[in-house]
């Protein structure tokens, strides 16, 4: 098996109609039910959901000095909104993953494999 990151993604300023309390409801029911199911598939490793980019801070080490600046690291308005570490026997297991965790929680996923390093 192998894992595989499952990054939301967000785009800042991007429009989208506000959900209704019932509609927020109904999503945190369709993102528990994806997590119960990978769990009981044994796909589960983690999850987290991130805080907004601003909240940033960049650690950088130069000349062996540490300096720390306000994040994010990327100038961008697209963001990491939070992730998936999954097990899948392949990638198309994986983006069948992804598929699923797209339309729980309603953004973009980025799946890619992690790399292995032999002891």
């Amino acid at each position: 098996m192998t894992k595989y990151l499952l990054s939301v993604h967000s785009v800042e300023g991007e429009v989208r109609p506000r959900m209704t309390d019932e509609e927020m409801k109904q999503s945190w029911k369709e993102v528990q039910l994806l997590h119960d199911e990978m769990k009981s598939a044994g796909a589960w490793v983690s999850t987290g959901a991130l805080h907004e980019p601003d909240t940033a801070t960049v650690v950088r080490v130069a000349g062996g000095e540490v300096m720390t600046t306000d994040g994010p690291f990327a100038e961008s308005k697209e963001h990491l909104g939070g992730f998936y570490v999954i097990e899948a026997k392949d990638l198309d297991a994986a983006l069948a993953w992804a598929s699923k965790a797209a339309a729980a929680v309603r953004h973009p996923i980025e799946v890619r494999p992690f790399r292995v390093f032999e002891a």
